[in-house]
């Protein structure tokens, strides 16, 4: 039997025991209250079996609940099926008591965003929302072929086509820029959250569950930490007041960019404390020597991982870039993608390594799960990072001053003190938030 203890925020932890034969057995969802005036705390704690709604009705009977999909920290996702015509949807069941006013937020915010741009081609489709006294259940387009996350790690269903790749960027990109227009930026951008279609070549994003209206934002660490942009993890190194979504989410699509290019990522975390990204602050065209990037591609990158949101390149001219670009990948990564396709699944899922430890990532979804931000920090923790940060910071500013200046500009710090401070430093803030 297995226990998976999920902890959530507001002192809110999800339990799950699961079997020896990967059955579900019941879940727990533990909340604890604190009475100010009483000076007490009070805990609560629902027990529930998904499986027990397999069979049931919603939707007024129009929908029979067929099977579970998948079990998140704040529902589970099941199939149902319409008992006249037999069409399969999604329905994300989301419990309403036992939460705080603050999840009954997140609630109505994600399908009041996602109902908002669900009419896009490349967008899943949200059908209708079906309240009973105890949850809200979501209706979604059904897709049987999985992400877009299992389609590169399993499948390696992108590697060496750039026709293909060029196909289902451009979709993604213009699924994004649709919610932009709209005023609505995803700030959870990841393979894991695009579902697949006609074996890979249609793609739809999907999972609205941390979009926000806001153009600026304090709400740091939101996301997957693959994913993120530095400013969304509140500065190089020190805390900044806040930052653009929008550019945040153009950053995501770089991440997503190299995954379909290579099938890997480029750095854990876009931190100084990660190794890979640390070179490629100092080395713009580092990336190039660990990844089979063509010219054109890196080129395009590096207008992506742009320290300044403001000078990142904008949506528009990413899709112009991306169309006229001939080729994703150096002619040498044939033989690179002989060797991946006769890989086991497992090779490609576990991480590389070098001497340098600045090696290409696999496509390890154990430390890019989404957060939110009161999560962030314990999510922070778990990131595999060296300890030589301080060094890190003081070759940078040696060899490339100007870079140094905008980042002392962006976090009103002055770097110009010695590797003993930066270090000590770099311990109280990275991880306060």
């Amino acid at each position: 039997m297995v226990i998976e203890d999920l902890f959530l925020p507001k002192k809110r932890s999800f339990i799950k025991i699961i079997d020896s034969r990967e059955n579900l057995l019941f879940c727990s969802f533990t909340k604890t209250e604190i009475n100010k005036e009483k000076g007490s705390m009070t805990t609560k704690e629902t027990y529930f079996n998904p499986s027990e709604r397999i069979g049931s009705l919603i939707d007024n009977g129009r929908l029979e609940i067929t099977n579970i999909l998948g079990i998140g920290a704040y529902g589970v996702v099941y199939s149902a099926k319409h008992v006249i015509n037999q069409h399969v949807y999604a329905v994300k069941c989301m419990p309403k008591t036992n939460i705080d006013a603050r999840q009954h937020r997140l609630h109505e915010s994600e399908i009041r965003l996602h109902a908002q741009v669900s009419g896009h081609l490349n967008i899943i489709n949200l059908e209708k929302v079906v309240e009973t006294s105890d949850t809200l259940n979501v209706v979604l387009e059904y897709c049987h072929e999985g992400d877009l996350f299992s389609m590169i790690t399993e499948k390696g269903g992108y590697l060496g086509n750039d026709q293909l790749i060029k196909q289902v960027f451009i979709q993604i990109l213009d699924a994004v820029q649709f919610c932009h227009l709209n005023g609505i930026y995803h700030r959870d951008l990841k393979p894991e959250n695009i579902l697949v279609f006609d074996g890979g070549r249609t793609v739809k994003l999907a999972d609205f569950g941390l979009a926000t209206t806001d153009r600026w934002s304090r709400d740091f660490g939101c996301g997957s930490t693959f994913y993120m942009s530095p400013e969304c993890q509140g500065g190089l190194h020190k805390r900044v007041k806040g930052y653009a979504t929008a550019s945040n989410d153009i950053w995501s699509l770089g991440v997503i960019l190299i995954n379909l290019t290579c099938g890997r990522n480029p750095w854990k975390q876009a931190c100084l404390r990660d190794e890979t990204f640390s070179v490629f602050l100092r080395d713009r065209d580092f990336l190039k020597t660990i990844l089979p990037l063509s010219d054109e591609l890196n080129e395009i990158l590096k207008d992506i991982f742009t320290l300044d949101p403001e000078k990142r390149i904008s949506l528009d001219k990413l899709r112009e870039r991306i169309l006229s670009c001939h080729k994703f990948t150096v002619s040498e990564y044939d033989d690179f993608i002989e060797e991946e396709i006769t890989s086991t699944s497992h090779d490609r899922l576990s991480a590389s390594s070098s001497a340098t430890a600045c090696s290409w990532y696999s496509m390890n979804s154990e430390i890019g799960f989404s957060t939110a931000p009161s999560e962030f920090l314990e999510d922070y923790d778990r990131c595999s990072t060296s300890n030589n940060s301080a060094s890190s910071l003081s070759t940078l500013a040696n060899s490339q001053p100007d870079l140094i200046k905008f980042i002392d500009h962006e976090l009103e710090f002055n770097l110009k003190c010695d590797d003993h401070l930066l270090e000590n430093q770099q311990i109280q803030t990275i991880y306060t938030f």
